[in-house]
C-alpha cells in the first residue's frame, strides 16, 4: 500500500478537472499540490520536488512536453502524463522526451489512481531479494541505489527504464517476450500501445550502446521480443 502523505503535483489547467483528481487522491492519503499553468509547474516543481508529477499536455503559456522535458533534465521523478488528445504520436513523444506513462481522457478515477499507485510502487520496491550488484562487461547496476553505471559514467534512467533494464540483466542470455516485460513493467496495469516499451528500449540504447543502431547488450529478437546479450570473455 501506497504510503500516506505522497507529495503529487498536478499540473492541469481545467478546474473541474483539478477539484475532482485531487478529492480523489487526497482520500486515498495523497499530499496534492496544483498548478494551473506549465511555467508555474515548472517554478512549484523546483521549489518543492513532488513524489509524482500528473501532467496535462495542454497547457498555457508552455506545453505540457516541453514542460516534461525540463523536468526531465533535472530529475527521474515518475511523469504520469493525462491528456485529451487522442493520439498515438502524442503519446509516443511524450513517452520520447521522458514521461513514464499517459492515460487519456476522460478516465476512470480508479484506474488514474491504480497507474499513480503503480509508478510509485516501482520507485519504491526496486530492493529484490539480493543488492548484490550486476556487472557485465561495460554495464554495471547496483540495485540498492538503482544505480546504473556504463564505461564507469553514472547515466540517469527513468523509473520504467530502470525496471526494464534491471529485469533484463537478472535474465542475461534469456529471450523475454514482450508481453512478460510489459507485465513486468507495468505490473499488469498496462492499457498503451505497444510501442511504449519500444520507445524505453530505444532510449535504452541510446544511453548504454557504442552505437544504438547496432546494439550489443539488449538485441531484438523479432516477433518475440527482446535479449540482454553478456559480453563473451
Amino acid at each position: 500500500m501506497v504510503l500516506k502523505m505522497k507529495k503529487i503535483l498536478l499540473i492541469e489547467d481545467e478546474d473541474v478537472m483539478c477539484e475532482a483528481i485531487e478529492y480523489s487522491l487526497s482520500r486515498e492519503g495523497f499530499e496534492v499540490k496544483r498548478a494551473s499553468t506549465g511555467i508555474e509547474g515548472l517554478r512549484m516543481f523546483m521549489a518543492d520536488p513532488p513524489d509524482l508529477v500528473l501532467l496535462d499536455l495542454m497547457l498555457p503559456e508552455l506545453d505540457g512536453l516541453e514542460v516534461c522535458r525540463e523536468i526531465r533534465k533535472k530529475s527521474s521523478v515518475p511523469i504520469l502524463i493525462i491528456t485529451a488528445k487522442d493520439s498515438e504520436v502524442d503519446e509516443i513523444v511524450g513517452l520520447e522526451i521522458g514521461a513514464d506513462d499517459y492515460v487519456r481522457k476522460p478516465f476512470n478515477m480508479r484506474a488514474l489512481i491504480a497507474r499513480i499507485k503503480a509508478l510509485l510502487r516501482r520507485g519504491e520496491k526496486q530492493v529484490k531479494d539480493t543488492n548484490a550488484p550486476l556487472i557485465m562487461g561495460e554495464i554495471e547496476l547496483y540495485p540498492e541505489r538503482q544505480e546504473l553505471k556504463v564505461r564507469g559514467e553514472r547515466v540517469s534512467l527513468t523509473p520504467m527504464e530502470y525496471k526494464v533494464v534491471e529485469y533484463l540483466m537478472r535474465n542475461p542470455g534469456k529471450t523475454i517476450s514482450r508481453e512478460v516485460l510489459l507485465n513486468h513493467v507495468w505490473g499488469g496495469s498496462f492499457f498503451g500501445v505497444p510501442k511504449t516499451l519500444d520507445v524505453h528500449i530505444r532510449h535504452l540504447r541510446e544511453k548504454m550502446e557504442r552505437d544504438a543502431s547496432k546494439p550489443e547488450y539488449i538485441k531484438t529478437v523479432r516477433g518475440f521480443g527482446y535479449r540482454f546479450e553478456p559480453p563473451q570473455r
